[in-house]
């Protein structure tokens, strides 16, 4: 019966709003990223619009810029393999949410930015809580139609 609905059903809407937020994840974190890596003028606008974050990875050195290109180029694999309905892809997307969301978490308690961190922690929490749905966890879970067709005979 499970089978049946999701054959009939197709990819859970989920499935496709948080590969859309992981695109949107990677382009920032590929494009800030970039930016650190080969500072230009160009890029301080985009600065502006949060210094203390800029003065807090230009500490770091080129390290935070390789960090956030490999993040880009996760989130982006992540939303690739949502997409392609690949169990993976859903184990990496729970992955970035949770360190995500433990990352708010102690900046609660490190900054004391009660809205910044409980937002993230909130944003996060929503996250984890659609893609652990069983409709979406059963989308995983199921071979696509076409791969049982090819499956060898057990013998």
């Amino acid at each position: 019966m499970a089978d049946e609905f999701i054959a009939k059903e197709g990819r859970p809407a989920t499935i496709a709003f948080v590969a859309a937020f992981l695109f949107l994840a990677a382009a920032v974190a590929l494009i800030t990223g970039i930016s650190l890596m080969f500072p230009a003028s160009f890029w301080n606008g985009m600065w502006d619009l949060n210094r203390p974050a800029y003065l807090e990875f230009e500490k770091l050195g080129s390290i935070s810029g390789i960090m956030l290109m490999a993040l880009g180029a996760g989130a982006g694999a992540a939303g690739i393999g949502l997409l392609r309905r690949k169990k993976w892809a859903w184990w990496s997307a729970i992955a970035l949410f949770a360190i995500n969301g433990i990352g708010d978490v102690a900046a609660l308690f490190v900054g004391q930015d009660l809205v910044k961190g409980g937002s993230g922690v909130l944003i996060a929490a929503c996250f984890l809580f659609c893609l652990t749905r069983s409709k979406v966890k059963r989308y995983f879970d199921q071979l696509p139609a076409k791969a049982s067709l090819q499956r060898p005979p057990v013998q």
